[in-house]
């Protein structure tokens, strides 16, 4: 174990609240000689999705040593509710006790900067490692049996039971549904994504037909009760009548034949994609990440990939696969398409002219459309950014979305808008220019179908389909606006230095056979914050020179890191990819600091 200073670990505390501990109110006190893993996270965010995955095998291995706690830590308004969280927990199989701070009260004493960040808290109490970004769980895995090694012998790790006690489950059809699909005979195809399978239903949206997948997690080929899936969401119609389907957490497309139930895998390794994999090649030997929805379009089938910011297509006749638009920097930046930013892309929906995208972290509708030369642009209609969401109609330049997840072509050329965190149906209509509110009182609605001049839409969160005679008239909304709300730090003008922490795990260094292995990209918001220091490079340390004049902002980080492990014996050691990206609201003032630390792992001497 490394020496220096060493901190204890704040109490926690929250508003909202203990989940899965039978009522419980959890103390650190209380854990005392338990390892404890503080996962600070929160539901909208889709690389906290893939830290709870990644930590489920170290939470089954170590069940009786080590409590990890998630300390749910809202971005977006509606996170904020109570019994939202409850249903997060739920809808993502979170098997650990969880604290609902809507107040960011633990995320401030813990003095966190971005989610998903780990922190680990020895036996003793004291706070030995930090973590932010996903690819942490080997790191963290070393870490834990080092720290059971040391404190076993010392007397002061304490086996047992843990705190974390199941909800009652409740009894449904359908259990937090993610999309739907109007299947050629006039029923429904559902993603019943908690219940890890697909539900065909009849034509009235509630008579079950078959159940498809045996309903455990898993990723296995098959029958209707041999194939399994994991959160599967988006549904699409090929062109041969089978059915594409995004699953999600197996981060593979696979294939659903109506006429037989068989389910086969299209594209994807089951594995995760990482900085520096292949973004083309044979599907099925290129890895995909999250795929949150699939349309058909332009003679391919085009993926929403929300686990890396981009869209990619899957040719059915080629069998490869390819990324089409967005870099993997998460934002709002229109353009060409390979130019682009998105930021977790959720739903799609074609039409002739274009592809309609909702941008969920952006709260943004944005439009993939042909550029004129072969290729495609991508272009806002709704939407300004990572931190400006709301429920406002309008003009679309000041209208607001909170993290919609799904679009649905509509008749007239304009396009329904599942706002999910508002509760709420919108339209946006290209031919005026205006946003409009359709629907409300929908519990978190994903996505929707037409059905005969109806709207069908996927009540995610009151598990089921409800049909909804598309209105005249739109509804009159009072306006709300909201900007993410995280205490800015107040930096000195001048010379910043930007430091980006990151201590190779034990038993591990930094991979430089092949070139750096690290690399640091930095923008700001306005761009023109920053005079020097944007740009990418190779060094995690940086300095930043400030404008004049701009008096706050917020500088976007990006930072990745290779490691392998430190084995000369190995001519091919097991190399993992660390990486994050940090949104840092800035205020300039003569009084602030100089030095901005970014912990990507370890901790700031």
């Amino acid at each position: 174990m490394s020496s220096r200073a060493r901190v204890r670990a704040p109490e926690l505390t929250g508003k909202g609240g203990w989940l899965n501990t039978g009522g419980i109110d959890l103390t650190l006190a209380e854990l005392r000689g338990r390892i404890v893993i503080l996962d600070f996270w929160t539901f909208c965010c889709v690389n906290c999705l893939h830290v709870l995955d990644e930590l489920r095998e170290l939470e089954e291995k170590h069940r009786d040593t080590v409590v990890i706690i998630g300390v749910h830590s809202p971005k977006f308004v509606h996170e904020a509710e109570h019994r939202a969280v409850v249903d997060a927990v739920e809808r993502y199989e979170v098997h650990h006790p969880v604290l609902d701070d809507p107040e960011l009260a633990t995320w401030k004493q813990y003095a966190i900067r971005a989610w998903p960040t780990l922190v680990v808290i020895d036996p003793e109490g004291y706070v030995v490692a930090q973590h932010a970004g996903e690819g942490h769980a080997h790191a963290i895995a070393r870490l834990v049996e080092e720290l059971e090694s040391v404190h076993a012998a010392k007397g002061t790790l304490r086996r047992g039971d843990g705190p974390y006690r199941a909800p009652e489950p409740e009894p449904t059809e359908l259990r937090f549904p993610g999309k739907a699909l109007l299947l050629p005979g006039g029923g429904f195809l559902v993603s019943d994504t908690t219940r890890h399978r697909l539900v065909e239903l009849a034509a009235d949206g509630e008579s079950v037909v078959r159940r498809i997948g045996a309903g455990e997690r898993g990723l296995a080929d098959g029958g209707p009760e041999q194939a399994r899936f994991s959160e599967p969401q988006g549904l699409a119609l090929l062109p041969d009548g089978s059915v594409a389907v995004a699953d999600t957490v197996n981060h593979a497309l696979r294939r659903y034949d109506p006429a037989t139930g068989e389910v086969t895998t299209l594209a994807g390794t089951g594995l995760q994609w990482w900085q520096g994999s292949p973004t083309s090649g044979p599907a099925r030997e290129v890895s995909l990440s999250s795929p949150w929805d699939v349309a058909w379009f332009a003679d391919r089938l085009w993926i929403a990939m929300a686990g890396v910011h981009q869209l990619w297509t899957y040719d059915p006749v080629a069998g490869t696969v390819e990324a089409v638009a967005g870099t993997t920097n998460e934002g709002l930046v229109d353009g060409p398409a390979a130019e682009a930013w998105f930021a977790q892309p959720s739903g799609l929906a074609a039409t002739e002219e274009g592809l309609w995208v909702a941008d969920s972290e952006t709260s943004a509708v944005r439009r993939v459309e042909p550029d004129g030369s072969g290729g495609f642009a991508v272009v806002t209609a709704v939407g300004t950014g990572l931190f400006d969401f709301g429920h406002r109609d309008g003009p679309a330049g000041q209208a607001l979305l909170q993290h919609p997840l799904g679009v649905t072509a509509l008749p007239d050329g304009s396009v329904a808008v599942s706002d999910t965190y508002n509760h709420a149906l919108r339209r946006y209509d290209p031919a005026t220019g205006e946003v409009s509110t359709l629907a409300t009182d929908l519990r978190e609605p994903s996505g929707a179908v037409l059905v005969d001049g109806d709207i069908v839409v996927v009540e995610s969160a009151r598990h089921r389909l409800t049909r909804l005679r598309l209105p005249e008239e739109a509804l009159r909304v009072d306006a709300v606006a909201h900007r993410t709300q995280r205490a800015a730090t107040d930096v000195a003008p001048g010379t910043l230095r930007l430091d980006v922490v990151f201590e190779a795990p034990t038993g591990q260094k930094l991979d430089e056979r092949y070139g750096p292995s690290t690399r640091l990209i930095v923008s700001a918001s306005p761009p023109e914050l920053l005079m020097e220091g944007a740009g990418t490079g190779t060094d995690l340390a940086r300095d930043l020179v400030l404008a004049d004049g701009v008096a706050e902002g917020v500088l976007h980080v990006s930072a990745l890191a290779a490691s392998c492990d430190d084995d000369p014996a190995n001519e091919f050691p097991a190399c993992h990819m660390h990486q994050q990206d940090w949104g840092v609201p800035v205020r300039v003032t003569d009084s602030g600091v100089d030095r901005l630390a970014l912990v990507l792992a370890g901790l700031d001497a």
